[in-house]
């Protein structure tokens, strides 16, 4: 599969994909779906790419008009794979990549609120549920109204009982599932 940007100012570009089989990109059809769906918003945004694979999603929140990405991995490869895809796009300036385990920078003490945080995880080890548990537990990573976006295999879904956050929307393409989140 070849990733590419959609849209906006790194427009075309082609991103590296991940070695391996580590990591499932987003295609482009769910990709545009999702930034159809947020529109404007996403200008003069801030996102955190929890599972941030090739960095395809955060990267086109910054072509869109987003004023700055978190990308998070825990593998070298991704790691790498998002900080040459920062560099062929021209975004390096504007994101912070931080290498380590997912659930323990959502349950360490917030830094900041984003408007945006995209939740990507490996599929069917109920990773999504457990980020979003987190997530609800230490509401400071959480704006007046941030969206949080899971990223999920249609068969993976389950309501979840959360205080701070309620779901709002889902939306299928094929075998993937975006379910959307906002503070209650």
């Amino acid at each position: 599969m070849s990733l590419r940007v959609i849209s906006g100012t790194a427009k075309g570009r082609k991103l590296k994909d991940v070695p391996g089989d580590t990591t499932r990109p987003v295609t482009d059809m769910v990709k545009e779906a999702l930034f159809n769906i947020l529109a404007g918003d996403v200008l003069d945004s801030t996102w955190w790419d929890l599972f941030g694979g090739t960095g395809a999603v955060g990267i086109e929140a910054l072509s869109r008009g987003a004023t700055f990405v978190r990308f998070s991995e825990l593998n070298r490869l991704p790691i790498e794979t998002i900080k040459a895809n920062l560099e062929t796009t021209g975004f390096t300036s504007q994101a912070e990549i931080r290498r380590g385990d997912a659930f323990a920078m959502l349950s360490a003490a917030p830094d900041r609120a984003f408007d945006y945080i995209y939740i990507a995880p490996p599929q069917y080890k109920e990773m999504w549920s457990q980020a979003l548990a987190l997530l609800d537990t230490n509401p400071g990573w959480l704006g007046a109204e941030t969206e949080v976006i899971a990223q999920i295999h249609p068969r993976e879904y389950r309501e979840l009982e959360l205080k701070n956050l309620v779901e709002f929307e889902q939306r299928k393409y094929g075998s993937t599932l975006l379910v959307f989140y906002e503070k209650s």
